[in-house]
């Protein structure tokens, strides 16, 4: 019996001395998030992925945030703002790439891929079309896991900031289109829109997607008459019962459109491409049948354009003149509006991010969202995305497979 009260003690004193706070410790750390900010270095890329309001949201959660010195500027967003939020402003690049998650808008390039770490992290955009297979490669050599924020899908099946930027795209591009139309060089000095007892102008716009969709509410807004372009006529449908009007719609058929373009003032390209590139929708002989000092803004211009006139230009050289027709072809027009579009970035990243902390590991945010787990096209160095894979010729496996087995 004394024996057993003795061996009691023991085991009384042993559970004492358990290090009960240590462990806590651990579990709190390995929910803390360390995210790194970089500066932009892609091409006239202004935007930046967080703003110091979504910096702040994340500090306060118990999470790091490393930035790098004037990564905000182009978006008018200057350090003492992060700093003043919280995050760490760094005045080394590589000291950026030491944290786990590495957040950017556009995809890294070759000296970024180089600064980044064994098993890092990153969330950007893809651009498929816009990246050599050597940058995957060494992605894949660093067993990167990769998640395309272009890819990312909210609870209800949609791509919540593709649909962000086109809102973005589409209402700026009417903007665009009111200052080319105006004085601008050879334009027709003619006011977007209308006012009582002038005949309005007249808006083409081919595409009745997000972009079509906001481009039309900006036209309309200012009094233009609007005419809609697609072969869809489901999306032609949705598109008036959003708006709430009557719009002149459309089917793509040549010569209805040929004879719209003859008359119009503004002319906007928002189709996407289902494959690779936009297909060719208005051939040069349209174009050079359009008014003397007409404007169009091939917002598909990233995807090869829906213009065969169409060119890619940049923010300091935006247009061209062709047939006498202004030719806007910017690929990056939400970079034109930075502080608007950077904001738009964080309301959808910093949930995605707190997500990520509350979980405690990414893995489990990848199992449990599948919103998530569609933008990830690499898993610790193994290509998971199909498109990519036959693009630029790697092996990929199914991501389900591959979480199970780690």
């Amino acid at each position: 019996m004394e024996d057993s009260k003795e061996a009691l003690k023991s085991l009384s004193k042993q559970a004492a001395f358990l290090p009960k706070e240590q462990l806590q410790e651990v579990e709190a750390s390995e929910r803390e998030l360390f995210i790194g900010l970089p500066k932009e270095t892609s091409f006239q890329e202004n935007r930046v992925a967080l703003t110091p309001e979504a910096a702040a949201v994340l500090v306060n959660n118990g999470h790091r945030v490393y930035v790098e010195t004037n990564a905000g500027k182009g978006a008018n967003f200057p350090d003492h703002e992060y700093s003043e939020a919280g995050a760490k402003i760094c005045y080394d690049t590589k000291e950026v790439y030491q944290a786990n998650l590495i957040l950017k808008v556009a995809p890294p390039s070759l000296e970024e891929i180089e600064l980044m770490q064994q098993g890092q992290y990153l969330v950007s955009a893809l651009q498929l079309s816009t990246i050599s297979r050597e940058h995957f490669k060494k992605l894949i050599e660093k067993k990167i896991t990769a998640i395309a924020w272009d890819y990312y899908k909210d609870e209800e099946g949609i791509f919540p900031l593709v649909r962000a930027m086109g809102e973005i795209a589409g209402t700026t591009a009417i903007l665009i289109a009111a200052e080319l139309l105006g004085n601008y060089k050879s334009g027709r000095k003619t006011m977007l829109g209308g006012i009582s007892g002038v005949t309005p102008t007249e808006v083409v716009i081919i595409g009745s997607g997000t972009v079509g969709e906001y481009a039309a509410r900006a036209a309309i807004g200012l009094g233009a008459s609007v005419m809609v372009f697609d072969e869809s006529t489901y999306k032609m449908r949705r598109l008036q019962n959003d708006i709430g009007i009557r719009l002149k719609t459309c089917t793509l058929q040549p010569a209805v459109l040929e004879r719209a373009l003859k008359t119009a003032d503004v002319a906007i390209g928002a189709v996407r491409a289902k494959e690779e590139r936009t297909p060719c929708i208005v051939n040069e002989n349209m174009v050079s049948g359009m008014k003397e000092g007409s404007v169009i803004i091939d917002i598909s211009i990233d995807q090869g354009g829906c213009f065969e006139t169409s060119q890619v230009t940049n923010h300091h050289e935006p247009t061209i003149t062709k047939h006498g027709v202004i030719h806007y072809g910017v690929p990056n027009i939400a970079s034109r509006v930075s502080k608007t579009a950077s904001r738009a970035l964080s309301n959808i990243f910093v949930p995605v991010l707190l997500n990520f902390g509350e979980h405690g590991s990414f893995e489990s945010v990848i199992r449990r969202y599948t919103g998530v787990r569609n933008g990830v096209y690499l898993y610790n160095g193994t290509v998971t995305n199909k498109n990519l894979a036959e693009a630029y010729k790697f092996p990929h496996k199914n991501l389900d497979l591959l979480m199970a087995a780690f």
